[in-house]
Parts: C-alpha cells; structure tokens; sequence
C-alpha cells in the first residue's frame, strides 16, 4: 500500500513539484495550500508523513501548525517535515531547533526542494515509522 504525504504549501509550483517527485516514488500526496486546511485533512485521515511550509497567511504560520498537529492525539506521532526558505530570509538555522519545544517540526529541508534530497528525507521517516 502506498504511504500517504501531506503536502501543506500556498505555493501551487511547490506542491505541483513536490508531488510529481513523490508519485513518481510511489507515494500518495494529499496537498492543502493553507494551514487550516491541512490540520482538517490531516484530522480527516491521519497521513504517514507531513510536509509543512512555514510561511504562508503568516510569516511564522508553518510553526503554529506543527505544534497544533504534535499537541493532537492521533497525530502527534507523524513526522513533519518543514519545507521553507525561512531559514535563507531569516539567516536563522531552523534545523539545529527541529524536535525541540519549541520547532516542532522533525526535520527541515531547504527552498527551492532539490528532488533527490526530498525523496532522501521522505525515505527516512517513512522507514522509521515501520
């Protein structure tokens, strides 16, 4: 059975990028373009793995979402993987924070996503996770 991706991105060419690399690997994308949308899919149908923006209606909107999804029940064990360039806006490293009380996220991956680093990362999760 094919593991099931949520995509959360406001950006179309991201998640239209994002999802043609991961169907081609086997996987099936879920997408939403705003935060709100991606909690009730997600809440809807629990996915193995999430891929997360963070800024989107907000500049910080991906960091409300991760903790929202990690303080629910059946969805904090499903990894989030922030997809951004906040980190290149900020000149912050995100990454060193993933996991921690406060990022929320389990790991991060750089704007523009290079496809074979996507299915990397993709891969490392959903293998934990079995």
């Amino acid at each position: 059975m094919a593991t099931k991706i949520l995509v959360v991105d406001d950006d179309p060419d991201i998640v239209e990028g994002v999802r043609l690399t991961l169907e081609a690997a086997g996987h099936k994308v879920v997408a939403a373009s705003s935060g709100r949308e991606g909690i009730e899919l997600a809440r809807k149908a629990p996915p193995d793995l999430i891929l997360l923006d963070v800024m989107m209606e907000t500049l910080s909107e991906g960091f409300h979402v991760a903790y929202e999804l990690k303080r629910d029940p059946v969805l904090k064990s499903v990894p989030i993987v922030m997809v951004t360039a906040v980190g290149k806006e900020s000149g912050m490293d995100f990454a060193k924070e993933a996991g921690s009380e406060y990022i929320q996220a389990d790991a991060f991956l750089e704007k523009p996503v290079d496809p074979k680093k996507l299915l990397e990362i993709v891969g490392k999760f959903l293998k934990k996770g079995k």
